[in-house]
């Protein structure tokens, strides 16, 4: 009698279980859809040294897709004397995960890291570093595309507003392209 209660027991906690973590997989997967949809950056402000532009997300993406510069653009990549090309490879190219992974990785020793080394190139204009926003931001970019890119991060901040510092844009990507090749995603 006693090992048939057990059974039932066993049977009732892992379905209260199972149903707890879907509640919290459900409230999390709403919080997450509902904070990113309302409140993505639409502004970028492009930073090198004491320059700073500004740039609308369409805009970068424009230049992402076709090469494309916007007067503020082209200012700001001469006076960062950067090569359009390598930072158009730098806010595209991107680590490739599963979701699953990508939330492990950033839950584990390692996640606080990585998203200082992200955050140090994409964060609120003039703030620290909210890891929690980049997270979500990271999350959302990896859920679409199936990997995570700056660029992606730029489009899902969860802010009006984000700043790219341009003199870390290209240091980081090295960074985290030698991580992934060092890493199995």
């Amino acid at each position: 009698m006693q090992t048939f209660q057990r059974i039932n027991w066993l049977k009732y906690w892992r379905a209260n279980r199972l149903f707890s973590q879907l509640v919290v997989l459900g409230v999390s997967s709403g919080i997450l859809l509902y904070s990113t949809g309302v409140n993505a950056a639409e502004q970028v402000f492009l930073k090198y040294g004491g320059f700073r532009g500004a740039v609308s997300v369409q805009q970068l993406n424009q230049f992402v897709k076709t090469g494309k510069t916007t007067p503020a653009l082209e200012a700001y990549l001469k006076t960062a004397k950067q090569d359009p090309a390598v930072a158009r490879k730098a806010l595209t190219a991107g680590l490739k995960a599963e979701p699953a992974f990508l939330n492990n990785l950033l839950s584990s020793w390692a996640g606080p890291i990585l998203l200082d080394q992200v955050g140090s190139v994409v964060h609120p204009p003039a703030q620290q570093l909210d890891q929690q926003a980049l997270r979500t931001a990271l999350a959302v970019t990896i859920e679409q595309t199936g990997e995570v890119t700056l660029l992606g991060a730029i489009r899902h901040y969860p802010a009006t507003s984000v700043e790219l510092e341009g003199d870390r844009l290209i240091p980081v990507y090295k960074r985290l392209s030698q991580l992934s090749k060092g890493v199995v995603f």
